[in-house]
């Protein structure tokens, strides 16, 4: 691309940062990293009365465990700050004054009272739309309708005003949607919107503009929820003069409930128990009450898994690769390969990525998900006996907090025995089998897995038993469970004294059943 690809992702503080808001960062990022660009964090608090304390912390921390660091924003600084709106309110006065002086702005008046009995009067006109618009606004308190010895007065005298766009009666508003191709709308359909507020900040509307010129954004790649909001940008960025440095659009499907009905919410989690935020926080509800939101990270997902979760809720690579790392995200991403339909959160597909993952870990560091727990049990075990525990146990987990759960089997003798085993399965035969090899694990030299299968066989092999009629049984007096990781393996790790005490225990404790 000829232009710097320069990218923003720009949410506001005002609670929890859902998931959806994550997948946007997460596609800004890989468009930006794809094309040598840069990705920017702006925090968009011109909403004073919506700020919630810990807020902009909580999105700091989600981005950085999720792996999205911004080239440009708050912490990281950069050419074009600052980097928080609230921080920028001396920018926005100018373009307003702008629009007002080119004739494409105005002064409103209005009082609250007034605006609902606006709204009351095309109630009762069985008008559809109660907007201030193109229409309405000639019966309204403003810099149209009022003299310019009056508006001056107003200003003067410092009478509460907002500032309203004067959007065009008559025509039609295009933009090129790089999902959605071609979107237009008639200026009919889109209201006069609040570009300065009374306290002298701005919307979203003017500042979003204003910013992303300044900041010579070349992409915005957002949500479909803002898809109406942009043709009222298009005129911004006409009326400013901006036209040949507007951005390329780009309105990314909805995240939706997981049976597709509508969009997904805090609501459907916490009902269906699974996350919808990337990291755990407290923020207050309407009432002011601290409400809980969990999240991702605190459930036990990895990052990584994470991420490439989420890189398909909309994307697809267009092959039957699913597992890619952030790098191989960066070279296979590009924007026609967002779908224009939501994308279904299915969560049992999120386990799955953290299951593919946590088997691809080093055991090494699948052992750091236990060391708490091991050091404050005690448990004596070298680090390398902890390895080969993680590693022949991360088949049977979807998170890394279930291996410690797992592990039990290796740290704790048996105190009971699968009785649907040993009812069925435990006989004098087993009993002789299982006295002759925990004799011979005792005689054995540098005992591991293999080994531990060639004796069995041996054994079985005298005996004239076939391995079938022993190996559950066996399992249940090393673990005292019924099924679980390869038995082999268990015997090597617990080693040839534990395993032959074990099935001690077990033909002294479990009767054969008549």
């Amino acid at each position: 691309m000829a232009k710097e690809v320069r990218v923003r992702f720009a949410p506001s503080p005002t609670g929890a940062l859902h998931v959806g808001g994550v997948r946007t960062a997460l596609y800004n990022y890989l468009f930006a990293r794809k094309n040598g660009g840069k990705f920017i964090l702006r925090i968009e608090d011109t909403d004073q009365s919506r700020f919630v304390e810990g807020a902009e912390e909580y999105i700091f921390e989600s981005l950085d465990w999720a792996g999205l660091h911004p080239d440009e924003g708050p912490n990281s600084g950069g050419p074009y700050g600052p980097y928080r709106q609230s921080e920028r309110k001396s920018f926005y006065k100018k373009y307003a004054q702008q629009l007002i002086d080119n004739g494409h702005a105005y002064y409103a008046f209005d009082t609250t009272e007034e605006l609902d009995a606006m709204r009351e009067r095309l109630k009762a006109a069985k008008v559809e739309t109660l907007h201030y618009n193109s229409i309405t606004r000639m019966q309204m308190k403003n810099s149209l309708t009022l003299t310019e010895e009056e508006v001056n007065e107003k200003l003067s005298s410092g009478e509460p005003y907002v500032i309203r766009l004067k959007v065009p009666r008559k025509e039609d508003v295009r933009l090129n949607d790089m999902i959605r191709g071609w979107v237009m709308v008639h200026s009919s359909a889109i209201d006069d919107k609040v570009l300065m507020k009374s306290d002298g900040m701005p919307t979203y509307h003017l500042a979003n503009v204003v910013d992303d010129y300044l900041m010579k954004i070349s992409h915005v790649i957002r949500g479909e929820e803002w898809l109406p909001s942009a043709p009222l940008h298009v005129l911004l960025y006409k009326y400013l003069g901006w036209e040949d440095s507007m951005p390329q659009f780009a309105h990314l499907p909805l995240l939706l409930k997981p049976d597709g009905n509508g969009k997904l919410s805090k609501r459907d989690g916490d009902k269906l128990g699974f996350p919808v935020f990337p990291i755990t926080g407290q923020f207050p509800d309407k009432e002011g009450k601290l409400e809980p939101y969990s999240g991702f990270r605190e459930a036990g997902y990895l990052p990584d898994a994470f991420i490439n979760f989420l890189a398909f809720l909309g994307w697809n690579p267009g092959t039957e690769q699913e597992l890619f790392s952030m790098n191989e995200l960066v070279d296979a991403f590009s924007i026609d390969r967002i779908g224009k339909s939501g994308a279904k959160f299915d969560i049992e597909k999120a386990k799955w990525y953290n299951q593919q993952y946590i088997k691809a870990k080093p055991a090494s560091e699948l052992v750091n998900y236990m060391s708490d727990k091991i050091e404050a049990h005690h448990i004596q075990y070298s680090h390398s006996s902890l390895e080969k525990i993680c590693d022949v146990l991360k088949e049977r987990v979807e998170f890394p907090e279930e291996l410690w759960n797992e592990a039990q089997i290796f740290f704790v003798k048996p105190v009971s025995y699968d009785e649907k085993v040993t009812s069925k399965k435990w006989n004098q035969t087993v009993v002789e089998v299982l006295t002759e090899y925990k004799s011979i694990l005792l005689d054995s030299v540098d005992l591991d897995s293999e080994n531990a299968k060639t004796l069995l066989n041996e054994v079985l092999e005298r005996q004239g038993v076939k391995m079938g009629m022993v190996m559950q049984s066996l399992r249940v007096a090393l673990t005292g469970q019924g099924s679980g990781p390869d038995l082999m393996q268990v015997i090597e790790i617990l080693g040839a004294r534990e395993s032959s005490d074990r099935i001690t225990a077990a033909i002294e404790n479990i009767q054969i059943d008549a």
